[in-house]
Formats: C-alpha cells, sequence, structure tokens
C-alpha cells in the first residue's frame, strides 16, 4: 500500500491522508482492561453476586513494564510504560507504539511500579502522565509511594450497610500478570483482557479476614489478595484494528437500573464519535431495538417490519427498486442502507430527519409505508407481557412510550457499524489488493484534469475519508422526476433542486439498485453514468460541473478497476453476523 499511495498525484492527498496515518501508526498496540462479574460489564455501585451482597465503588490501578512474549520464548520488553486504568472514570485503555513485526505467544504486564519509581517524586511527571497524583489519585503523598490497586466497595452484614477499603501497594505486592495469547505484530491490534472482581476477591471473608488492608509489612490479606489478582485475567477479544472512546455532548445519564452497558466497536480510523448523552447504549436496549426493528405489529396490519425493507444481507437496503408499504403502496424511493449512522448529521435523502431518534418513528406513521399511529403501536406492544419485560430490562419499568420505541431502536441502529472490509484489511496490512484493484483505488483518488497531468475518475471530492462520503447533499447530474426535487421540498430553497443526500459507498456493492430512485441496477451502470451521462443543470455539483460536456471518458479497463475497488469496500462479516461491541 505503502508504494501505491506514493504515486498518487497530489490532488488525492486529501483523501489518503488518513492512509499515511494509519501506516505510521500501524504498530500501535491498543490494551483493554475490562472488569467483568458472572462473564458481564462490572457496574459499580450496583449490588453483585458476591458474598455478603457486596458492590465495588471503586477499582482503580496502576500498570507497567509491558512484554511481548516472542515464539522462541523471548520476552520484548518495553521502556518506561505506565498506564492508569479506572472504572469509574472510564479509563479502561492503554496504548503502546512501536510494536515490531513477528509473531507472539503472550504478553505480561505489571500492577504497580518498580521500586525505584515508587519512591521518586511524583510531583515531576507530565500533567497527563499515567503517575501524575492528579491524574490516577493513587499517590500516598506524605506517605510516599502509590497504592497499586484500589478495590473498594460496600457490603451487607446483618442487615447494616458496611465497607471494604483494600489498597494492595508496596514492593512486596507488586503483581505481575502473564496472558498467554497468539498474534502477530507489525499492525494495529486491540487486545481486551477481561478482570475477573469475583476471582480477586475469591476466598475473602470480610467478617474474618477484615475489611481494609493498605499493605503493611507481613500483611497477610494483601499477600492473599495480590495472589489473587495476578490470576484474574484472561482475553475477551482480539482484533486487528484499534478502536475509540464515543465522546457526548454532555454528561451521559446514568444507566438504568439493571442495564449494562455497550461500546460499538468503532475504530479510529473513523472521525471520532459522539453518541447521545441522554440515551446510554445498553445491552438490554439494544436487544430490544433489535426485537422492534423486526416486529410486524409497527405496521397496520401487522405484516410489515423496519427489516422487511432493510435486509441485513444487503447491508440493511432493500433489493427492490423503490419499497413497498405494509399495504402494497408503492413508494418513490429507494430504501436506503443502514450502517455508521452515528456519524450522519441527518437521515433519508431528501434530510428531512435532524435526528435517527427522530427517523424511526416516520415510517411507523408514514401513509406509503406502516401506515399506523404511534396509539395502536403502544396499545399492541402493551398487550404483550412478554414486550412490557423486555421494555422494563431496557429502561428500568414496564411503560411503553413513543419516546422509549424511538430510544430503543436509536441504540440498536447506532450499533450498526460496517468497517471491516477487505479495503480496511489492506490498510491495516492483514490483506493485499489486487492490481485491478489499486488502479481503481488509484482513479478514485485522483482529480480529473488533463492540463495538469492528471486522469482519474474524480470520485473522492464526493466520497472521501473513511466513511466514504464527504458531503451532505449533492445533485449529481440525473434527470429529474416531476414530483421529486430532492432537498428543494425540505428547504424551499431553489439552490437545493436535484440535490441528494451522498450515500457511502461502503458496502456498495450490496445496497443494488443505485440513486434515490434506484434507475441504476448494477455499478458499471453507475459508472457509466459519471463517465459519460451527467445532465447539466443549474445546481450540478461543482465537482461535476467542472467536467468537459461529454463527460470524463473511461476506459474500459478504466471501468472495470474502478468497479473492482468499489467492491472491495465490502464487508462480508456486517452484512451476515453478529453487531460487534467491546
Amino acid at each position: 500500500m505503502r508504494t501505491l499511495l506514493s504515486k498518487v498525484p497530489l490532488g488525492a492527498w486529501a483523501m489518503v491522508a488518513w492512509m499515511l496515518t494509519l501506516s505510521a501508526s500501524g504498530q500501535d498496540l491498543q490494551l483493554q482492561i475490562v472488569p467483568v462479574v458472572n462473564g458481564q460489564a462490572l457496574r459499580l455501585d450496583e449490588q453483585l453476586a458476591l458474598v455478603d451482597a457486596a458492590q465495588v465503588t471503586r477499582l482503580d490501578c496502576l500498570l507497567s513494564g509491558l512484554a511481548l512474549q516472542k515464539e522462541d520464548g523471548t520476552w520484548l520488553e518495553s521502556k518506561d510504560w505506565f498506564a492508569y486504568v479506572s472504572a469509574a472514570a472510564g479509563r479502561q485503555t492503554a496504548k503502546v507504539s512501536g510494536m515490531p513485526a513477528g509473531e507472539y505467544k503472550g504478553i505480561r504486564f505489571r500492577i504497580g511500579v518498580d521500586e525505584t519509581t515508587n519512591k521518586s517524586d511524583p510531583n515531576g511527571y507530565a500533567p497527563d502522565h499515567a503517575l501524575n497524583p492528579q491524574v490516577n489519585g493513587l499517590h500516598w503523598g506524605w506517605q510516599g509511594g502509590y497504592i497499586f490497586m484500589a478495590l473498594e466497595g460496600r457490603f451487607l452484614k446483618d442487615g447494616k450497610e458496611n465497607g471494604f477499603s483494600y489498597h494492595i501497594a508496596n514492593a512486596p505486592q507488586l503483581m505481575t500478570v502473564e496472558v498467554p495469547v497468539a498474534f502477530r505484530g507489525g499492525r494495529p491490534l486491540t487486545l481486551a483482557l477481561e478482570f475477573d472482581v469475583q476471582r480477586a476477591l475469591a476466598g475473602i471473608d470480610f467478617a474474618k479476614d477484615g475489611t481494609s488492608t493498605h499493605s503493611r509489612e507481613g500483611d497477610a490479606l494483601a499477600a492473599e489478595l495480590k495472589t489473587n489478582i495476578e490470576q484474574a485475567f484472561r482475553v475477551r477479544s482480539m482484533n486487528y484494528d484499534v478502536y475509540q472512546t464515543p465522546t457526548f455532548a454532555t454528561k451521559p445519564a446514568p444507566l438504568p437500573a439493571g442495564t449494562h452497558a455497550l461500546t460499538p466497536a468503532m475504530t479510529q480510523r473513523f472521525p471520532q464519535v459522539q453518541l447521545p448523552a441522554d440515551n446510554p447504549l445498553t445491552q438490554e436496549g439494544v436487544a430490544l431495538g433489535r426485537q422492534l426493528f423486526h416486529d410486524v405489529r409497527l405496521s397496520v396490519n401487522q405484516t410489515q417490519a423496519c427489516a422487511s425493507c432493510h435486509d441485513q444481507t444487503r447491508a440493511f437496503a432493500d433489493a427492490r427498486r423503490f419499497s413497498l408499504g405494509a399495504e402494497q403502496q408503492m413508494g418513490k424511493r429507494n430504501a436506503m442502507p443502514l450502517f455508521n449512522l452515528a456519524w450522519q448529521p441527518s437521515f433519508f435523502w431528501d434530510g428531512r430527519a435532524a435526528t435517527l431518534r427522530e427517523q424511526v418513528l416516520m415510517p411507523i406513521q408514514d401513509a406509503h409505508e406502516m401506515n399506523e399511529t404511534l396509539p395502536n403501536v403502544i396499545s399492541k406492544l402493551s398487550a404483550d407481557p412478554e414486550c412490557m419485560q423486555a421494555f422494563a430490562k431496557a429502561f428500568g419499568s414496564a411503560e411503553i412510550t413513543p419516546e422509549r420505541v424511538a430510544k430503543a431502536l436509536e441504540q440498536f441502529l447506532l450499533t450498526l457499524v460496517s468497517q471491516e472490509s477487505r479495503f480496511d484489511r489492506a490498510a491495516r496490512k492483514v490483506a493485499e489488493l489486487s492490481e485491478s484493484e489499486k488502479r481503481g483505488l488509484q482513479l478514485f483518488v485522483t482529480e480529473f484534469d488533463p492540463k495538469r497531468g492528471l486522469r482519474g475518475a474524480d470520485c473522492f471530492h464526493c466520497h472521501g475519508g473513511t466513511l466514504f462520503t464527504s458531503q451532505p447533499f449533492a445533485s449529481n447530474g440525473l434527470e429529474l422526476a416531476d414530483d421529486d426535487l430532492g432537498r428543494m421540498v425540505v428547504t424551499k430553497n431553489a439552490a437545493d433542486r436535484g440535490k441528494f443526500k451522498t450515500p457511502s459507498l461502503r458496502n456498495v456493492a450490496l445496497t443494488a439498485p443505485y440513486m434515490h430512485d434506484g434507475r441504476f441496477n448494477t455499478l458499471e451502470e453507475v459508472v457509466e453514468h459519471y463517465s459519460s451521462g451527467v445532465r447539466r443543470s443549474t445546481t450540478l455539483d461543482p465537482n461535476l460541473a467542472k467536467h468537459p460536456e461529454a463527460g470524463i471518458q473511461l476506459t474500459t479497463q478504466e471501468k472495470a478497476d474502478l468497479v473492482a475497488f468499489l467492491k472491495t469496500l465490502t464487508d462480508e462479516s456486517f452484512a451476515g453476523a453478529a453487531t460487534a461491541s467491546r
């Protein structure tokens, strides 16, 4: 890929700069520590199936000395590597850069720091350094040294509330965790390890062993906890990619009682995502949303679900040119595919819905689609005890409202992330493009500007970046139907005549037919349109209007190469597998 990119003309750098960045960071190892209880992610301040109905209120620790075991059994040691992990702060990820290529069979790290570091001046660390006391809150101040792990909580004994505070520290309690796991270096890697809280507290009796330890000399409880903790880690998942931590516009609302957080696996190669703060994703909410997505009771005659027009094997698109309504009404637009919706600023071909939560209720009430009223939907769902139980699991109570229906559907749809095509794997150096596909990529990212010696297909202006869509609405030179003027119907602005949402080209080989009205059946027809069929209009996108009147006239080979590249954007795992999360 690096050789290929070095030949890309200057005008294409805006599109492929991310690939160069990826190459530079392709040796990153992202280590995730996921505290769990009974296989589920730990929720602080929630009663657990532990001794005396205990609940954990704090779980913080310092990591150091990451090492990778080579196939010959020797260890590749990191230098000056430290990380701070905190369940309360949501800090679960540590990164190490510069992982060399090769085969590895294990990973090792310490919980705590070596004696020299432990006795050093903590005030000399940078403001964002893992060992800065303002970052980790684990330095004992005037006593000196760091707490290696703080495990605190509450429990009930004889009906009374009690607390436990286990602070594991000092040289004898420096812990070493070694986990066997086979992986390849020299490419981005996310390795998630579970930390089993039950295993860490195994055999501990609050009444017998005590409710606190500060790891003083000869403290048997600290030694027992050390042994437990070292054995509490196991591999949860491994992926050859690195993932981002979603952000929120405001502080996220607390999770409904009894629910468990779900974080979709969203690659760092995509723009930083911002999820709705008032609808935190949970396993129970997503499961309910998936159930509603396939529920025919959302339609007037109980014959149609959302999934009826959004087929997962087609990247949640519709194979028909125009979708049919619940009563066989013919629509006038092709159903858009559903993926990577968290990054979309508006919805529908004309952008009439500003939010996903607003969008999901519109097809239910549309006379050409499900043709049902929201009160009727709520009545049907509320008559089903199992459905009410599912709402209770997702929201903490059994009440069913339009807002909760919308929130559940929103949660499910936000997890539909497509990021694992062969193109993505090639960018991460775990797959290879064919020569034809490489030529197609070069055409895709190259300007059509013969005066400057550039002959490309000019695709990247509208379909640039890792999401393969780089502007919201555009007129792409189609002959318009008199009754469908696109974005202009919403904005009432004549400058928006003929403009439609620019779809992502990810999974484009699966989503035929193409365009807002499904007029093209094949990718070859689409490419031919941009090669020779673009119609002039006053609102035609400037990146198309600058081309010659007769079009860019791609050769037969160029068209074939471009189609070959577009097919590398298919994410087979997305179209045929369950939603990924971490």
